[in-house]
């Protein structure tokens, strides 16, 4: 039977680790503090997979010897990237900017082995629906947007006014699971679940 090795994830995000546990991985959480700004003029896409790099290498640097795994998600609307809104009135400004219109999810995706790191990025687009100001303002009031990049999540309440997504869903969550698979085969692992009868 294989062996897969403890993943260590470079993030606090409780929605990478669930879908790492899905998968039939060990996690232990390790968050880096890397400021996850744009740099001037950085396209959002490059930027999603540079972040990710710089976590990934991080947590290695911090003397972690298992595999880690680091993500980072960005919403771009019309080329803009926008981050995690400070407030419910933030949200709530974001929302109305992606409502009836579509948008694009990158997540940059990083896996290091020893001094060995592998990156790569997945896009996805969402088609949101009109929300009413009242949608809006009820959406914002919640917890769920706070801690979501462009102020929604797939999986949550917000489903509810996502019409389609073109591309990975679990690309949206924050974690593109066909594009992990590919990275950590370049590292000679595969996912646990496809491998237990090995």
């Amino acid at each position: 039977m294989a062996q897969h090795p403890t993943i260590v994830l470079a993030s606090a995000s409780p929605r990478r680790k669930a879908l790492l546990e899905a998968l039939g991985f060990s996690i232990t959480v390790c968050p880096t503090d890397i400021p996850e700004d744009l740099l001037p003029g950085e396209d959002p896409f490059e930027a999603a997979e540079r972040l990710a790099r710089a976590k990934a290498a991080a947590a290695s640097d911090s003397g972690v010897s298992a595999l880690v795994i680091a993500a980072d998600t960005i919403v771009v609307l019309d080329g803009h990237a926008l981050g995690k809104p400070e407030d419910a009135a933030d949200a709530a400004a974001m929302l109305r900017r992606l409502s009836g219109r579509r948008h694009e999810v990158v997540t940059g995706v990083a896996v290091a082995k020893n001094s060995h790191l592998v990156s790569g990025r997945e896009v996805s687009e969402v088609h949101f629906q009109e929300m009413t100001e009242k949608e809006v303002l009820s959406y914002a009031s919640t917890p769920e947007p706070l801690d979501k990049a462009g102020a929604y999540a797939l999986q949550g309440l917000a489903s509810v006014f996502i019409e389609k997504v073109e591309g990975t869903p679990s690309n949206v969550i924050g974690l593109p699971v066909r594009l992990l698979r590919q990275l950590l085969l370049s590292q000679g692992v595969d996912l646990p679940f496809l491998t237990r009868r090995a």
